[in-house]
């Protein structure tokens, strides 16, 4: 065996252990998802508020926000607020056993704290109901819950703040507005400060406030069209180009879209140990050992931490992080490939006189309603568990348009191009050496879903690299599955900033 297969053997045995870890590690951590559901709900009870006579934004009002807006946003906040109680039972467990993971600790006062959000938001959503003792009665197990806690005693501050609100008669703590505005948000602190002002006979701040919440509103609607009608329109034509296809192989079947006789293979000039070796050398080595001492020894020697970087910085570390990863994997894949150069017909294809703009676009239609479906299915396994991609919440709850635009170049132009290029122009050919096509496109595509490092997006991953394989097999063109997985990538940048604007 030589020097080079020795060192291939043991960093894989590296790698199997490392990114086990991260996925295990992963397993404990909220899904985005959740939380993104809840912006949206929150989006939903600030449009309840709009009482203006725009007929346009009557009848879309009626659309989105639906019959019972409230009631749907209580039930939205149980459920959550159960399955983070069963969350936190669990992580417990784990944690008095002794084996157990350190990192476990760091999730406990998360889930808490999260916990004790929803409570309070609950409490609120109940009193509009009119549930006015129920609602006392989350507030009082809240300050409970939290007695004693230094890090849950603003939450706790504010469950009394709310009780008093609501109580017969009511109890106005002298920083009451103070609290509610840094504790609350959205509806929640709208609600909250109206009932303060009504009590407080402050007519002059109430009236500023509806007028300010009925602008927010007016928004919210508007919002809730951009982030929920471009979804719907693209998912339906999705539908519609999948049942095509499908109708297609029915009738044409080995003639078909779809049909593998229909998908030519690759001629692949090196053996299974070059793409070990690309893995391995390029994503792994690069990405999980040397990029990470190399930026730790320049944080050490810089005097900086990047959790202390404004949004703006921090947005560009990523970017620069992410391009260092691009530029080492991809300079492994050209020495590794070097010898066999020049390459057969139909490698690392980029062509711009084709139709690959329609291959990219409706494959992005066609993965929606997929992905969509397997998202739902995947909710029902992790229970709001398995992690997600720790870019999410920072562009979510980023208010810098500078932060957003780097966050964009870095998930809308650097990873379609990379990950393309590693995933689909070298993996996905060379694995049709020892497999067909097909299963080729299913394999590549579960090993870039395992490369993101969240149980909970192994299964949508997986499903939207399968689209992208099958786009990038029958287009043999990269600029189609870049489009594609640029688009994902935009869309989903998009619905975050919206949401996040609109809650801010």
């Amino acid at each position: 065996m030589t020097i080079k297969r020795i060192v291939l053997v043991i960093l894989t045995v590296l790698a199997i252990a490392l990114i086990g870890q991260d996925l295990l590690a992963s397993w404990s951590q909220p899904q985005f998802q959740s939380r993104l559901e809840l912006y949206q709900t929150n989006l939903v009870l600030q449009a309840t508020e709009w009482q203006g006579d725009d007929p346009g934004l009557v009848s879309v009002r009626k659309g989105i926000i639906g019959a019972e807006p409230v009631q749907g946003a209580t039930k939205q906040y149980q459920e959550l607020r159960q399955s983070a109680q069963k969350n936190l039972e669990r992580t417990q467990l784990l944690l008095a056993s002794p084996t157990a993971d350190p990192s476990l600790k760091v999730s406990t006062p998360k889930l808490e704290r999260l916990i004790t959000e929803l409570d309070l938001r609950l409490g609120v959503l109940q009193v509009q109901q009119g549930q006015t003792a129920t609602a006392q009665k989350t507030w009082a197990g809240v300050i409970q819950q939290t007695d004693g806690k230094a890090n849950l005693e603003t939450l706790s501050k504010t469950a009394g703040v709310l009780a008093g609100l609501w109580s017969d008669p009511p109890r106005l703590f002298p920083d009451a507005e103070q609290t509610l505005k840094q504790n609350l948000d959205s509806w929640f602190r709208y609600r909250s400060l109206a009932q303060l002002y009504k009590l407080q006979q402050r007519q002059d701040a109430l009236t500023d406030l509806q007028a300010a919440q009925q602008a927010t509103a007016e928004r919210a609607l508007t919002n809730l069209a951009i982030v929920g009608g471009i979804p719907t329109i693209s998912g339906l034509l999705g539908t519609v180009i999948l049942l095509f296809l499908l109708g297609q192989w029915v009738v044409r079947r080995k003639q078909s879209l779809l049909a593998p006789e229909g998908i030519a293979a690759w001629t692949v000039p090196w053996d299974g140990e070059i793409v070990w070796q690309v893995l391995i050398f390029g994503f792994f080595l690069v990405g999980q050992i040397l990029l990470p001492l190399g930026l730790g020894v320049f944080q050490q020697a810089a005097g900086f931490n990047p959790a202390t970087l404004s949004e703006r910085a921090r947005a560009l570390y990523i970017l620069v992080n992410y391009l260092l990863l691009a530029a080492g994997g991809l300079a492994v894949l050209y020495f590794s490939i070097k010898t066999f150069l020049p390459l057969p017909d139909g490698w690392f294809q980029v062509k711009l006189r084709s139709r690959w703009f329609l291959w990219g676009l409706g494959g992005y239609f066609a993965a929606l309603p997929l992905v969509i479906l397997i998202s739902l299915v995947n909710q029902k396994i992790w229970q709001g568990q398995g992690g997600s991609n720790p870019i999410l919440p920072i562009a979510l709850e980023g208010k810098d348009q500078g932060a957003f635009v780097l966050f964009c170049i870095t998930a809308a132009i650097a990873a379609p191009i990379f990950e393309e290029i590693l995933f689909r122009g070298f993996l996905l050919p060379s694995l049709t050496r020892y497999m067909p096509v097909w299963g080729a496109i299913v394999l590549s595509s579960f090993i870039f879903a395992l490369a993101h490092l969240s149980l909970s997006e192994v299964l949508p991953l997986m499903t939207l690299g399968i689209v992208l394989g099958f786009v990038y097999s029958r287009s043999r063109n990269l600029l189609a599955s870049m489009l594609l997985h640029s688009l994902w990538n935009s869309g989903t940048l998009l619905s975050l900033f919206v949401l996040g604007s609109s809650t801010q």
